[in-house]
């Protein structure tokens, strides 16, 4: 029997491209995307503008599949984490961090992580099968529907960053579906300013996103010279610094996106020396960036441990003096194991990578 088709993860060009193979309309996909991702309705019986005929042809050939969601849990901070079962025994975890009148939801991209970034607990479960576009967005619609609209209406998500488990940019097409659900009107409306895509630095795919897909751009730099970011942070021994900065400056140049974001997690006595700031003026001098500076959160297994408050400050200082944007995020979540960096889900393991972790971390020490 063949498998009906997941309506979930197609975006509107896929949508119209089903409904024409159906011998429909293709104007039929923007009511159909509105009634799953607007209004988050999955029964075909309950799309009153759709034809009875229609409403039984799609529940013929297609469904609207979901996750199963596992487990919930709720920060003292407000801080909200679900743990996401998948169909192949995974599980993945997305965050919904509020703060003032802003809502960020960190959604996942992978099974585990096809890279070995040595203060990640994602890295260290090593890594398993990239989400389809459905089990993406499927992380936005479990957020909204969990969390709803606020007592005067508002979108409770605001704002999505694709930073949770595993490498965006690993996983292209999926990733870039599920963003373009997220900006249609049709679908969430979410501003290109408040859709944001981080990546280690796979620098061919960041000249692809470029031209495919309009969204902000984050970077995790993490050490300011090749030598400390191949052992941190090992895909810079492919896509080493001078090559990723000259990336992140042909996104920005003659577009609207207005800087990049630099995410720096500050490891104590790794990377925040006063001469790490220094170098990171340097190479940083001639991009505009933003850099958000991200206290290191502890995980099982790790020997890292975060920089000081005080040496936090002095390195923000310097970087504000010299012309910088320089923020510290504030950490949310860690008493449900949800901050930046601690996301681990529940990964079968098929790289092998966990075992190769505690070697590399071992150079690391010896630096």
């Amino acid at each position: 029997m063949t498998q009906s088709t997941n309506l979930l993860g197609l975006d509107l060009k896929g949508l119209e491209a089903f409904f024409v193979e159906l011998g429909e309309k293709p104007f039929r996909a923007r009511q159909l995307l509105q009634w799953i991702h607007k209004y988050r309705v999955v029964d075909f019986a309950e799309m009153t503008n759709l034809s009875k005929a229609l409403r039984e042809k799609l529940q013929a050939v297609s469904d609207i599949r979901l996750p199963e969601v596992l487990h919930e849990h709720i920060s003292t901070d407000g801080t909200r984490k679900w743990i996401i079962k998948l169909s192949c025994g995974n599980a993945i975890e997305t965050v919904f961090i509020p703060e003032g009148g802003r809502g960020t939801l960190c959604v996942s991209s992978q099974v585990g992580c096809a890279l070995t970034c040595t203060f990640c607990s994602t890295a260290q479960q090593g890594f398993n099968r990239n989400l389809d576009a459905a089990e993406i967005i499927a992380q936005l619609w479990i957020a909204n529907e969990a969390l709803g609209k606020d007592p005067k209406g508002n979108r409770v998500v605001t704002n999505v960053v694709m930073m949770g488990m595993g490498e965006p940019l690993a996983n292209y097409n999926n990733v870039v579906t599920a963003m373009n659900l997220m900006r249609d009107d049709y679908g969430y409306g979410i501003s290109w300013r408040r859709l944001t895509l981080s990546t280690s630095g796979i620098v061919p795919m960041i000249d692809k996103l470029r031209e495919d897909c309009h969204v902000s751009l984050a970077i995790s730099l993490h050490a300011a010279n090749d030598e400390l970011r191949d052992q941190i942070v090992p895909i810079n021994q492919k896509y080493p610094i001078k090559e990723l900065l000259a990336a992140c400056k042909r996104y920005v140049v003659g577009q609207q996106r207005r800087h990049i974001t630099v995410e720096y997690v500050m490891l104590d006595g790794i990377n925040d020396s006063m001469q790490d700031a220094k170098d990171l003026v340097r190479i940083l001098k001639d991009l505009p960036t933003k850099i958000n500076m991200i206290p290191f959160n502890p995980f099982p297994g790790t020997d890292y441990t975060c920089s000081s408050r005080n040496q936090i400050k002095r390195f923000q200082n310097y970087l504000i003096e010299q012309g910088m944007v320089a923020t510290v995020r504030k950490t949310r979540g860690d008493d449900i194991v949800a901050a930046c960096g601690q996301l681990a889900g529940e990964v079968q393991d098929k790289s092998r990578r966990a075992e190769r972790m505690a070697k590399q971390q071992e150079v690391v020490f010896h630096r």
